[in-house]
């Protein structure tokens, strides 16, 4: 596949980054996790992916996230979470918040359904991000500003809505390759060097907790010698991080991913891990450090045991098609007359792209997590899925 170039300010931008990761493993004698080299990819303040300046959703970005697609998305979203916040408390907290397109629509919507939050808090550490967030909301909600605040970290407590869009597959992954011919129980960390001018794989024995998940998932999935795929520790870590933090409310969860037994499927003997730059998704995580998006699917079997650990219950499971048309989506898109082509069909369109088996609607799964909620959500009525994880 032949990949757009870049500009010469990216490309002098991916070069200092390069050379930041090239100093990264020299110092760290020579080999880094593949988990370091995504943080650094991604996150390096001013150079990293999500830290730099560059354009990232949307049609002139490098990716279109459902609520870049389409405001139905939100809206439909918001009927979940008037619920919760019904249930709970009526704070929101969005943990990634991209462009905050999400964060606008949802705004609005709720405002029409009389279930404004009093506080939409949004959590992400990119300063270019939040700059930008402001401005959507300015743009397209501004009376609604002003209960939207920035936070640094996470809070002590928090009663109410927590809500990650596409935040999990973004996390810095470990890689890992289970055993080979000879020795069928080696476990092996696939990381990175620097050999002749360019980024190399290199693999080293897991130790540690990696080894110990690593050990649990050929327990259970047994994948065949010289299967590699990821590890999401930092996912796992995310999850539990909110058990002591939630008193009353949920975690709602939107990404793209399996249960354990469909994530580590033996025909899935190179794992999950994709790129995506200007609209084209490729594997090579090497290629143009910091101009393009690293992500791994997400094993949302060990997401439901990270949030168990530390006291939060699985509160629903299932596709994002399920999930919205629960919610109400065709009833959302009826809010616009069919004899008004012109805006109903390109709705239309992304409703299709949202729902459809060969598009977003099965890959894409939701899950809630959550404490003191004992009332069914409605996002989870039918199809619940919860059973195959």
């Amino acid at each position: 596949m032949k990949l757009p170039l870049p500009d010469n300010d990216a490309r002098d931008a991916c070069a200092a980054l390069t050379a930041h990761l090239r100093d990264e493993i020299a110092a760290c004698g020579g080999w880094i996790g593949f988990d370091r080299f995504m943080t650094l990819a991604l996150y390096t303040p001013g150079l990293g992916y999500y830290s730099g300046g560059a354009h990232k959703f949307g049609a002139a970005g490098d990716f279109i996230t459902a609520p870049e697609l389409t405001p139905l998305f939100a809206q439909t979203l918001a009927t979940q979470a008037a619920q919760i916040l019904s249930l709970s408390a009526p704070h929101v907290i969005e943990v990634g918040a991209g462009s905050g397109r999400l964060a606008a629509d949802l705004l609005l919507e709720l405002e029409k359904q009389d279930a404004l939050p009093e506080s939409y808090a949004i959590l992400d550490l990119s300063g270019e991000l939040r700059s930008r967030q402001r401005a959507t909301i300015e743009e397209r909600a501004p009376h609604l500003l002003g209960r939207v605040s920035w936070l640094d970290a996470l809070p002590g407590l928090f009663d109410g809505l927590v809500l990650a869009n596409e935040l999990l597959d973004a996390l810095p992954a470990h890689l890992a390759a289970w055993g080979t011919e000879s020795d069928p129980c080696l476990v092996l960390e696939r990381g990175v060097s620097w050999r002749d001018g360019t980024f190399a794989w290199e693999d080293r024995p897991a130790t540690g907790r990696l080894l110990e998940q690593a050990r649990q998932i050929g327990s259970d999935c047994q994948p065949p010698p010289g299967y590699v795929s990821e590890i999401n520790l930092a996912a796992m870590d995310w999850t539990a991080s909110w058990a002591p933090v939630l008193g009353r409310g949920a975690l709602l969860l939107l990404d793209y991913g399996f249960p354990r037994h469909e994530y580590y499927h033996e025909q899935r003997d190179t794992g999950t891990l994709m790129c995506h730059y200007r609209h084209h998704a490729h594997p090579d995580p090497f290629y143009l450090p910091g101009l393009q998006d690293i992500t791994a699917h997400v094993d949302f079997t060990a997401i439901v045991e990270a949030g168990h650990g530390g006291g939060l219950d699985l509160l629903g499971y299932t596709t994002q098609s399920a999930f919205l048309l629960n919610c109400g989506l065709m009833e959302v898109l009826a809010r616009i007359p069919p004899d008004d082509t012109a805006r109903y069909l390109p709705q239309a369109q992304a409703v299709q792209k949202l729902i459809s088996p060969a598009e977003m609607g099965d890959l894409f799964k939701v899950m809630a997590l959550g404490k003191g909620i004992v009332e069914p959500l409605i996002g989870f009525s039918r199809g619940d899925r919860s059973a195959t994880l």
